[in-house]
């Protein structure tokens, strides 16, 4: 494997301060080009967005920028890209954007595998519209998705199936695209999270068969910005909430208010970031998803390794997941709060969270949201052999 973890981590400023960081899925940190893109935005004159003088113009080239990189990394268009403060607040613009075309006996589906950001926003949205919310159920005993269940869940009144791309809880990656075929022959809009999915996998929305697609750059090594890409067209024929003198254009007139100029550049920058994990040539779109390929290797010897040593502590209950996952792992260990055993983790300096990581449907359906979720291990590409290492042995010491 040409992966080299040495020269990516030294792109990592915080990980000098020694923590074992396994808690990508919560947030990544920031990459030493993201940070130098940040501050050197504030640094020189960036004014709102126009055409009259140069600041003005740095920021037009700034949001053009970041639309075309986010594009690059999903493999949509830069005219199809909005961005927002979260992907829970994309969401929730979007449910309720579509929701204007909804009536009484219309239905949504939605699913148990996924953060509450891809299910609250759609059940409130079909709630207020009088629709039907209809439940796709995992399964239990591997962690699984089952498109086949799809077939029943739909309908010609079906309006819209939310599915996540990843499991933030569990890292299942379910069939996205059996599932966006069942639904687009019922006439359906498909909206896939792709939160958790975008880290660790080379990515492409037509692929996917996903008519929207959301994403969070501090997952990936980015500042603290979402984005939701659907194709312009789509756009096209949505009418949001918007002030009157806010541009009419797409896909301006999905963004409230003035952009973080700053981020947006951090966002290109993170981009990059990506592009350059691998010694591919090409565009940044190729070298973008052999990247991702590359690093999806690499975390998944460090998936291995973490399996291996939670199967060998009897005392440590892995929750079930398939084969085919993202290197995220969920556990609890006997006679001990997932509360208590995340803080000791953190008291000796590996960096882990503990309870539903709002995957609030999941642990209601195995029964342990109330008592503390479990404590979940997140692989990024620039952890260690070393760094779950240091998580098993101090488990070890825990119990």
């Amino acid at each position: 494997m040409s992966y080299h973890v040495d020269e990516v981590r030294a792109q990592y400023p915080a990980l000098s301060e020694g923590f074992a960081h396994l808690d990508g899925a919560a947030g990544t940190q920031t990459a030493a080009p993201v940070i130098e893109a940040i501050a050197g935005t504030l640094r020189r004159a960036v004014s709102n967005r126009g055409t009259a003088f140069e600041s003005a113009r740095r920021g037009n080239q700034i949001v053009a920028d970041a639309r075309e990189a986010v594009a690059d990394l999903v493999g949509g268009q830069a005219d199809g890209v909005v961005f927002g403060a979260s992907a829970t607040a994309l969401t929730y613009r979007v449910a309720n954007t579509l929701a204007q075309d909804w009536v009484p006996g219309d239905e949504v589906v939605v699913s148990r595998l996924d953060h509450d950001a891809n299910v609250r926003p759609w059940v409130r949205a079909a709630t207020a519209a009088g629709a039907t919310v209809r439940w796709a159920e995992f399964d239990p005993k591997t962690g699984e998705l089952p498109a086949e269940q799809y077939a029943a869940l739909l309908s010609p009144r079906t309006r819209l199936v939310a599915v996540t791309g990843a499991s933030n809880a569990i890292g299942t990656i379910p069939p996205v695209r059996e599932i966006a075929d069942l639904a687009h022959a019922a006439g359906a809009l498909v909206y896939v999270d792709g939160v958790h999915a975008t880290p660790h996998l080379p990515t492409d929305i037509g692929e996917l068969g996903a008519d929207f697609y959301v994403t969070s750059a501090y997952k990936w090594s980015g500042p603290h910005l979402a984005a939701v890409i659907a194709d312009p067209g789509r756009w096209e024929t949505l009418s949001p909430a918007k002030l009157m003198p806010a541009p009419d254009s797409v896909p301006d007139r999905f963004e409230l208010g003035t952009l973080s100029f700053e981020l947006l550049a951090g966002v290109t920058a993170a981009v990059d970031h990506l592009a350059s994990l691998t010694g591919h040539r090409g565009d940044r779109r190729t070298r973008v998803r052999a990247g991702l390929a590359e690093a999806a290797a690499y975390e998944a010897t460090l998936l291995d390794r973490l399996l291996t040593g939670l199967a060998a502590m009897p005392e440590v209950t892995v929750c079930p997941a398939p084969d085919h996952r993202c290197p995220t792992v969920s556990f609890r260990m006997d006679g001990q709060s997932p509360a208590d055993t995340a803080r000791a983790l953190g008291d000796a300096g590996v960096c882990v969270f503990s309870g539903d990581y709002y995957a609030y449907e999941y642990f209601t359906v195995t029964g342990l949201r109330d008592t503390g979720g479990a404590v979940r291990a997140s692989i990024y590409h620039y952890n260690t052999a070393d760094e779950v290492d240091r998580l098993l042995n101090n488990l070890a010491e825990v119990r």
